[in-house]
């Protein structure tokens, strides 16, 4: 289940296995690229040679080929070199199920073990034969261990392979979250592994853990010890959906087969523009400083959205010791000085005070460490929910920030002898452009009044016999007039529905009344009064009815550079970004700088430059309609 913030626990058993396969291996060059990137030449009989590429808190696996040497091998590079370059590796095994791989070492009569962490920020640590640590890429002290030299390596986990049926069903009931969240955090088999499980035991995974019973239980357990078997044994590595994977889903299909999870992980991860950059001897085009800075956010947004969630999952699976928390020292602020506080947890031996790793006064929140992968922070004076809610609102926007980001790569880069000859104008004004306007996908104009004055200037001074009059079936709406005949009519209502009043009524569809030109007058009967920007619609009339209401706003970069907005049919095509709008509660102006903000992260430097003559809130919030939008989340 490797994505882009990494690989898993499974995924590193998978690998321990596959390298373990190819022993007896001897260590040959060890490079190091930059702070996080390493590369070790692999020794194989018969002058088989194998390369290990390693992003510590990332990835370990086989490539087809490393990045050039160094120019100037690091310190720590050269410390690793000395003591473990031409050793034989003895093994290589996986720490519990943890995302740890341990390689065994021997040269001469000592025995060293290289370990490559690949949680967090990850590491590379080296120890000896008892796991006194000798030196490490990071060192730091924990609260629960410490990796500084001298200190011995230590770890605590549990292999779920190992664990007797009875113990896999104690701990899994005992969990108050649904049976495959349950998975995902006792095992620590992670959630798209413990979705598979639940297909393959063909058990409900929004079942409650804690209600589950042994014939539920029991297939699962039987899944899961058969799925960690295969994973050493048989491969059949894929890509699909959801990242690389040793083994084929049961769930999902796979886009692409590989010989080996090596190959598959090799084929699924962007090769860093860093593997080049940093030893090749010209520089690095601007295009490709850019694609690099992209590749880097793309990670850092995923693994900090994965992080945020796994931390609201930690505080509702520990809800019981989270509440304490928050009643404990919400009770004591109204005595005590946050200052006081902190003086008193640190002597008191109370499990409320163990738990507790860092009080922040400014703020009144404190760091709690509940023993899992991640410490969390709890703001004392809110809710157990309302912290939750922080952490999924950190989730989504950073999932926000990838989608836009991988959007913009995906954006052509054009070269620099291109762009010379690039002819990149502003669109032409023209008359209809104060009105609200839109051309269908078949390239027909339509346009729509903003007010009472722009309703009766379009009818009287605009509105020909080809043409259609459309009018929301809503008191107050925008007078819409279709200036020929389309195959669209689907987008030319969903246009006059969604620019009338019944978007602020938050309704998802509304009724479109069209008629001929001859039909519209503003002679009222006998006694009534037709209102200024009002019209009277004689005769047969067609109606649409449940049109969905749905805008879209986006740049167009060809034939010339504007920002359009219409129905998404009609838009999207054309543009090169666009996002999409529904009925909502932010102003016009405020959404206009919410999807300028979108259109900034989704474009390249060079395009925001180019876009400056026409990117402004000023030209989006033209097209957003009147009295509440949202942007709608991809």
């Amino acid at each position: 289940m490797a994505t882009l913030v990494g690989m898993s626990g499974v995924d590193v058993m998978a690998m321990a296995a596959e390298l373990s396969s190819l022993l007896p291996l001897w260590i040959g060059k060890i490079y190091q690229y930059d702070n996080a990137t390493f590369g070790i030449r692999l020794n194989g009989e018969d002058k088989a040679r194998h390369l290990l590429y390693i992003v510590r808190g990332v990835r370990a696996h086989l490539v087809s080929s490393l990045p050039g040497a160094p120019k100037n091998p690091s310190g720590f590079s050269m410390y690793l070199r000395k003591f473990i370059d031409g050793g034989r590796i003895l093994s290589i095994e996986q720490k519990t199920i943890e995302r740890v791989l341990i390689i065994s070492i021997g040269k001469g009569p000592r025995e060293y073990r290289l370990i490559i962490e690949l949680f967090d920020e990850g590491n590379l640590i080296l120890t000896d034969e008892n796991h006194v640590i000798q030196n490490a890429l990071v060192q730091k002290r924990f609260r629960e261990r410490e990796i500084v030299s001298g200190a011995v390596y230590f770890m605590e986990g549990q292999t779920p392979a190992s664990l007797p049926y009875e113990s896999f069903a104690e701990q899994i009931t005992a969990d108050g979250a649904d049976i495959v969240r349950a998975l995902a955090i006792r095992m620590r088999l992670g959630g798209l592994v413990s979705e598979e499980l639940c297909g393959i035991a063909g058990v409900s995974k929004a079942m409650p853990a804690k209600f589950a019973t042994g014939a539920q239980l029991r297939p699962i357990y039987e899944a899961m010890i058969a799925y960690l078997a295969r994973l050493k044994t048989a491969h059949s590595p894929v890509i699909d959906g959801k990242g690389a994977f040793p083994l084929p889903s049961v769930l999902r299909e796979p886009t692409e087969h590989f010989p080996t999870f090596s190959a598959a992980l090799e084929a699924f991860y962007p090769k860093p523009v860093a593997e080049v950059a940093v030893e090749a001897k010209v520089r690095l085009s601007r295009e490709g400083r850019i694609r690099k800075q992209q590749e880097e956010a793309i990670v850092t947004f995923e693994k900090r959205s994965a992080e945020s969630a796994e931390c609201s999952e930690i505080i509702y699976s520990h809800y019981g010791d989270v509440q304490e928390t928050i009643a404990v020292l919400s009770a004591a602020s109204t005595k005590m000085s946050w200052q006081d506080i902190a003086a008193a947890l640190k002597e008191s031996a109370a499990p409320v005070a163990k738990r507790i790793v860092l009080v922040n006064p400014v703020d009144a929140s404190v760091i709690l460490d509940l023993g899992e992968k991640h410490t969390v922070t709890i703001f004392v004076h809110e809710s157990l929910e309302a912290n939750v809610g922080r952490y999924y609102e950190a989730a989504k926007k950073f999932r926000v920030k990838k989608t836009g980001a991988m959007r913009a790569m995906e954006l052509a880069i054009v070269h620099p002898e291109k762009r010379k000859t690039a002819c990149r104008v502003k669109m032409k004004a023209k008359w209809y452009h104060r009105f609200r306007w839109m051309e269908t996908s078949d390239g027909v104009l339509v346009i729509g009044g903003r007010n009472a004055d722009q309703n009766e200037e379009l009818v009287k001074k605009y509105m020909e016999g080809g043409d259609m009059f459309l009018h929301a079936d809503v008191f107050g709406a925008s007078v819409v007039i279709l200036k020929g005949k389309t195959e669209r009519m689907d987008e030319v209502v969903q246009f006059a529905a969604s620019y009338s009043r019944m978007w602020a009524s938050g309704a998802v569809v509304g009724d479109v009344i069209a008629a001929a030109p001859s039909q519209v007058s503003k002679t009222a009967e006998s006694g009534e009064y037709v209102a200024h920007g009002s019209f009277v619609i004689r005769g047969e009339r067609t109606y649409f009815r449940n049109v969905p209401m749905k805008i879209a706003i986006g740049v167009q970069m060809e034939p010339s550079l504007a920002v359009l907005g219409g129905t998404p049919s009609a838009i999207e095509p054309r543009c090169k970004v666009s996002v999409r709008l529904h009925p909502g509660t932010f102003e016009g102006n405020d959404v206009a700088k919410k999807v300028l903000r979108r259109f900034k992260e989704s474009l390249s430097v060079q395009d925001q430059k180019m876009l400056r003559v026409i990117l402004n809130t000023e030209a989006i919030a033209g097209f957003v309609p009147q009295n509440g939008s949202d942007l709608t989340e991809s």
